[in-house]
């Protein structure tokens, strides 16, 4: 068992420093183990399947009760696994699992206990309590507060007439096209698929599905015997025979897809289900992205979270988007029928969630992954994007209790959003510069500030009706 206990660290050899980075904590490791150097070995609870990786060198105590020290930053945005080897002798002196805290100060004591026996024990003692890495939500909040206030303000000031002139100067055309167009990109550093890029294919695939196959929605289905309980559906068999199609090309080239260096049928038969995933869907995608990304990004490592395999699912989850926009349509002002089909949706989709990950992070048959849009991913997101249209409809929708400020208005102009954050995110007051560029505290305050500044710009430009479109 572990013992925590404080220590005074004036005592600690002050060559031992390290600078401290966010998210990371100081770990110094007392060897006093006569003639034995230890090799410290890291690795992080969060990572499936990893292998260890050394994270510093001991060398062996000199003399008795005068230990060697070693001096390292460890992580402390998920929990850690230690283990001390011998290093000559390369067998395991002890391991130990524990969380750090963001900015703590630690000891390891690696040593033969008191009884003078061949035992090793290494106890962590805590020299510096962390800080508490959660009080910045804490203060966020607070600012929301004040953001409210202030919003409240400017509306009073928008109904004067002098200020709507200074805006109306202030956004005038000419000036936004010469800000956006100051800083000039090389076709060099342009990303192939972007985000952009991956949501206009996305959208062009869904469009055409639907300007191809979509059929007129019945001004009232209620009165027509030919409409039936699924209209919303079988009006759509040939758009969703499409994305099943997709769907079967994405899992087929993902388990199929001859790949350099993919384990053989019969080796992955032996693996752990979930690691044969993992290594089938990682080399998949690698390889159809390899020629792309290793001309574009000048790099051995195949691999882009934006990558072609992954634009399949994302053009699945969009359908799954129209899909709820034609329940809307179809059962228009029949509230408890599109409830009932939102709450449908979201549980068919959250079970094959379920059935996919076995509702675990790494075991299931494919587990959830974000960046390589794993269809497990899809259906959680979706599942989960369904639930909340089933809690907004009525509240939105129906009762009007809520006209969804202030999301609604970076929604009305997310394109010049988008865009004025990537030209000015570098300029005050976005940013500026900060006393501790290690602190939680501040960094969360500067994007706090920024993200309302633009709900705030958004908000203007809404009520001059200006909007950007592509």
């Amino acid at each position: 068992m572990t013992d925590l206990v404080h220590i005074n660290c004036h005592n600690l050899d002050q060559k031992k420093h390290v600078e401290l980075k966010m998210d990371q904590a100081l770990l110094l490791i007392h060897n006093e183990l006569l003639g034995t150097s230890l090799t410290v070995y890291w690795n992080s609870e969060s990572c499936y399947h990893c292998l260890y990786q050394v994270l510093v060198n001991v060398s062996r105590s000199g003399k008795p009760g005068k230990p060697s020290i070693a001096a390292v930053a460890v992580s402390t945005q998920h929990g850690s696994i230690l283990r001390l080897n011998d290093t000559l002798e390369e067998r395991e002196v002890c391991r130990l699992e524990y969380k750090f805290g963001e900015f703590g100060n630690y000891s390891l004591l690696v040593k033969h206990p008191n009884n003078g026996g061949n035992e090793i024990s290494c106890d962590l003692v805590v020299n510096k309590d962390p800080i508490d890495s959660n009080l910045p939500v804490s203060i966020a909040f607070l600012i929301g507060l004040v953001l409210i206030i202030v919003i409240s303000f400017l509306r009073l000031l928008l109904s004067l007439q002098d200020f709507n002139n200074w805006i109306s100067k202030a956004i005038n055309s000419r000036e936004t096209d010469r800000l956006i167009n100051s800083s000039a990109v090389s076709w060099d550093k342009v990303r192939i698929p972007g985000v952009l890029q991956r949501l206009g294919v996305t959208y062009f695939v869904v469009a055409v599905l639907e300007l191809l196959f979509a059929k007129p929605v019945p001004e009232n289905c209620a009165s027509e015997r030919s409409c039936s309980s699924l209209r919303d559906l079988t009006s759509s068999w040939p758009q969703w025979l499409f994305i099943l199609l997709l769907e079967s090309v994405w899992l087929s080239l993902t388990f199929f897809l001859p790949v350099p260096g993919c384990p053989t049928q019969e080796q992955i038969q032996k693996m752990d289900l979930a690691e044969s995933f993992w290594i089938l869907i990682i080399l998949a995608a690698g390889g159809m992205n390899a020629l792309v990304v290793k001309v574009l990004y000048h790099t051995e490592v195949a691999y882009d979270p934006e990558g072609i395999l992954g634009t399949i699912n994302s053009i699945m989850m969009a359908f799954l988007g129209v899909q709820a926009g034609k329940i809307l349509l179809y059962y228009k002002d029949q509230t408890k029928d599109i409830l009932i089909r939102f709450t449908a949706w979201c549980c068919i989709l959250g079970l094959t969630s379920v059935a996919l990950t076995k509702v675990s992070e790494n075991e299931g048959f494919i587990p959830v992954n974000k960046n390589l849009w794993s269809i497990s991913y899809v259906t959680t997101l979706s599942s989960f994007a369904f639930f909340i249209l089933l809690v907004l409809h009525p509240i939105v929708d129906v009762r009007r209790l809520w006209t969804g400020t202030p999301f609604f208005y970076p929604g009305m102009n997310s394109i010049l959003v988008y865009i004025g954050h990537e030209v000015f995110k570098n300029y005050f007051p976005f940013q500026w510069k900060l006393e501790d560029n290690q602190s939680h505290k501040e960094h969360l305050t500067q994007n706090i500030v920024a993200t309302a500044l633009w709900v705030l710009i958004a908000y203007i430009l809404y009520k001059k009706k200006v909007f950007l479109k592509i």
